[in-house]
């Protein structure tokens, strides 16, 4: 199976964990010239970005670990590029979340809210 058919199993996976705690999935996927962010929902209040990482084992570090600082910058610039192209506000409530899959059949699913603060680029 190919790294984009498999990444996009566990973002389908990641979107059903998700919606049984009522996030609402906005966007699955959405690009722009300044990136990719992998899921956008609104949980409660908050319009949230979530990056979703997935790891068969540890040997290379666990998911979250690898949402490193460049990754977050990212993240940020095509966030703030979708507030601005969909009318949000500067001061709307925004989270950058981290959903982190492990096992070989994705067995473990942890969801870190907050994950990072807004990088600014």
């Amino acid at each position: 199976m190919n790294t984009r058919k498999k990444g996009a199993e566990y973002e389908q996976a990641a979107a059903g964990y998700l919606q049984q705690f009522g996030v609402k999935i906005l966007e699955r996927n959405y690009r722009s010239r300044r990136g990719e962010i992998d899921l956008i929902g609104k949980d409660g209040v908050y319009t949230v970005f979530f990056e979703v990482k997935y790891r068969r084992d540890d040997r290379k570090g666990a998911p979250a670990e690898a949402v490193n600082f460049a990754k977050q910058k990212t993240i940020c610039r095509v966030a703030d590029y979708y507030r601005m192209t969909h009318g949000m506000g500067e001061f709307s409530a925004v989270r950058y979340d981290v959903v982190a899959i492990e096992g070989i059949g994705g067995e473990k699913i942890t969801w870190y809210r907050n994950a990072f603060p807004h990088r600014y680029t």
